[in-house]
């Protein structure tokens, strides 16, 4: 976690410094290259006193939206969501034990999905709670093919 410092300066600039130190082009390709691991955990790898999680978001949802690839990104955020949250897939029972623990990755995907994505990300969360996916799934990536399903590309 910060210390507060993450948006001293011109935090955008330092963040694609950082990129750029370690090889990649985008944030996007950061992010790909570590699958399923929450935006905290990128941030402190980039600079743990300096970069703050919701800049990652930020900065991908931009490049989404460059790239017209929002609906994936939507995808990526629940996959980060679950792996935080369920670090041992869907449970084979959602009940009072465990609702909490399902109900908290849906909230902060709902959360964190952009406005214009919200209603499809409600349907799809309301979707995996009606017809819960198999016991253990855990999503890797947004190319998830039961994530696909829920929230196709449709992008032009």
């Amino acid at each position: 976690m910060t210390d507060g410092r993450a948006w001293d300066g011109n935090w955008k600039v330092r963040l694609y410094e950082r990129i750029r130190e370690r090889g990649y082009d985008s944030l996007t390709s950061f992010a790909e290259a570590r699958p399923a691991v929450s935006w905290v955990a990128l941030a402190e790898e980039l600079g743990k006193d300096d970069v703050a999680g919701v800049q990652i978001l930020k900065g991908l949802f931009a490049e989404a939206e460059r790239r017209k690839q929002v609906m994936r990104f939507v995808r990526d955020i629940l996959v980060r969501e679950l792996a935080e949250e369920l670090p041992n897939g869907w449970p084979a029972v959602v009940d009072d034990s465990n609702r909490f623990d399902v109900a908290m990755p849906l909230g902060c995907w709902s959360a964190h999905a952009p406005e214009t994505h919200k209603e499809r990300v409600r349907q799809a969360g309301d979707t995996l709670l009606a017809h819960p996916p198999p016991p253990g799934w855990r999503p890797l990536s947004p190319d998830d093919e039961l994530l696909r399903t829920l929230l196709p590309d449709d992008e032009a």
